[in-house]
């Protein structure tokens, strides 16, 4: 990474306190069992982006508020917009933590690439966040499965009606205390085969973290919800058979001879945090862990078959989720014990021990702020 007091040299962040914080009686209720997504911290993080003033300049710590926008502001009609999810964890001995932070920088530059909107300097990035848990460090969770979801996202906020990239940015962060992503909680989820919508086809935005993709998968997601499942899964845009991922996570299918199987990261699926973590954890293990393409037709025979032990879905929110049971067209079927399995659960116990320092880390990914 380039060196962090260099790059943030012409870029200071100032801060301006909440003049009416929540008090700290009804910030402890509200971050004791929250809903994934429904509450905020006190303050937030902004820094414009003008190509004709040089780029990143005005980085601030300020009140969480509304944003004002013009009505002709290009992410309206143009949809440049991106975002990244990554957590914060308090660690037994109470100072906060984030996981591979610099993997999010990364990937949030790739997305903007694909989207036609400037880079930031990673180490911005990285010094954002920083920023904005040192005013809101006291709403940062210590429960067990708890932490503090942090949202950077971009968006283009230049005014005018034009196919072209906009010339001026905005870059935020917020932040959310978080509990169990899924109802069900740390239980196996259900999902659903979406065989009429597809995420993302070769040469679109399937690798980026961009809205539109996650707005893609809603109509498919309320079609599983209405049949009782959890989530959705994409098959591919041009066969129709290659099983990609979930509406927000990647999937990991166990064999009974202890190899491990995930889909191959060609353009159309995003190259998750957690999925390259879990890779290199399996592979410490021992096991055998192979990208190569998996059909909707040999998930459904290895599971019946028991050949297929285990299938988990991974990602930021969930970290680490076991799929019980798949219903498609054709009817429904179950893996394993439909149950949540004894890999799914030693991987989901490594990686979070790993994250909130209860836990060894070998590889050097946990940083402290």
């Amino acid at each position: 990474m380039a060196d962090l007091s260099a790059n943030l040299a012409t870029i200071e962040f100032t801060r301006t306190p909440h003049p009416a914080p929540v008090p700290g009686d009804m910030r402890a209720e509200a971050i004791a069992d929250p809903r994934f997504g429904t509450v905020f911290t006190d303050h937030m993080v902004v820094i414009d982006y003008d190509a004709d003033r040089g780029g990143w300049h005005r980085a601030q710590v300020i009140p969480r508020q509304p944003i004002a926008l013009d009505p002709a502001a290009s992410v309206l009609h143009y949809a440049q917009e991106i975002f990244e999810g990554m957590k914060a964890y308090r660690h037994p001995d109470g100072s906060l933590a984030l996981f591979r932070p610099e993997e999010n920088a990364r990937r949030f530059n790739q997305s903007a690439r694909r989207m036609a909107m400037p880079d930031l300097p990673e180490e911005v990035f990285i010094e954002s966040l920083r920023q904005l848990l040192a005013v809101d460090k006291d709403w940062v969770p210590d429960g067990e499965g708890a932490s503090l979801y942090l949202r950077p996202f971009m968006f283009a906020s230049e005014a005018f009606l034009g196919v072209r990239p906009a010339r001026q940015y905005k870059f935020l962060v917020i932040a959310s205390p978080a509990g169990a992503y899924f109802k069900s909680g740390h239980g196996a989820v259900k999902i659903w085969v979406s065989r009429d919508y597809v995420r993302a086809a070769p040469g679109g935005t399937g690798a980026a973290k961009t809205g539109g993709n996650y707005a893609a998968s809603l109509v498919p997601q309320a079609e599983g919800i209405a049949r009782g499942c959890d989530q959705v899964v994409f098959l591919d845009a041009v066969e129709r058979k290659w099983v990609e991922e979930l509406g927000g996570m990647n999937l990991f299918f166990v064999f009974d001879d202890g190899s491990v199987v995930t889909p191959p990261l060609t353009g159309t699926i995003l190259a998750g945090i957690t999925r390259d973590s879990l890779k290199m954890l399996l592979r410490d293990e021992g096991l055998n862990v192979r990208e190569e393409p998996y059909s909707i037709d040999q998930w459904r025979a290895d599971a019946a078959s028991g050949r297929l032990v285990e299938t988990m879905a991974c990602g930021t929110a969930a970290v680490v989720t076991p799929v019980g049971a798949v219903l498609d067209t054709d009817g429904e079927f179950t893996i394993g014990g439909g149950g949540t399995g004894q890999l799914t659960r030693k991987m989901r116990d490594m990686l979070t021990g790993i994250q909130t320092g209860r836990r060894p880390d070998p590889n050097g990914w946990v940083m402290r702020v």
